[in-house]
């Protein structure tokens, strides 16, 4: 993936709460075939960050993660596609036909996505989210090709390179 600066964005959030503003802000520009990877530590917020951006992509009830399921399916705007691939080996990935959901009509959250690096589209939105303390993260937006580079630079745009005004 090219790291160009324009492609990768920054956040310091300081709670939970500005962690679900970023996750507003992406579900609001969210649109039929998108995917997103969600990498980080156990804890970090990954499935929280699914919750919240579930939430504002209009799904009503619980989101909870898809840990044995692998793949939950939830009404919204659009289709939202959740998975957790954390107990997948590759080869048992590329046989569940992720594809399908991938280039469907909904937008895939792929939480642990590093595992299925080889499988992700070749363009798509790859969310790190790092612990820096009890409610403390660092979240890195990196852009894989359109729309998810414009994206990145509505970001920056809105809440400069970090919403506290620090660079990486």
């Amino acid at each position: 993936m090219e790291n160009n600066p324009e492609a990768v964005f920054t956040f310091h959030s300081r709670s939970l709460r500005e962690t679900e503003a970023l996750a507003e802000e992406l579900a609001a520009a969210a649109a039929p075939g998108w995917v997103i990877g969600l990498d980080g530590d156990l804890g970090a917020g990954k499935t929280a960050f699914s919750q919240s951006f579930a939430r504002h992509l209009g799904v009503q009830g619980i989101v909870s993660s898809p840990t044995f399921t692998i793949i939950k399916e939830y009404a919204g705007r659009i289709p939202l596609y959740h998975m957790d691939v954390y107990r997948l080996s590759a080869h048992e990935a590329d046989e569940l036909g992720l594809d399908e959901y991938f280039y469907g009509q909904g937008v895939c959250l792929v939480e642990w996505s590093s595992i299925l690096s080889d499988l992700m589209p070749e363009r798509h939105l790859h969310i790190r989210l790092e612990t820096t303390g009890p409610e403390e993260r660092v979240i890195t937006v990196t852009a894989a090709g359109e729309p998810y580079e414009g994206v990145c630079r509505g970001l920056i745009q809105k809440w400069g390179y970090s919403k506290h005004d620090e660079c990486n």
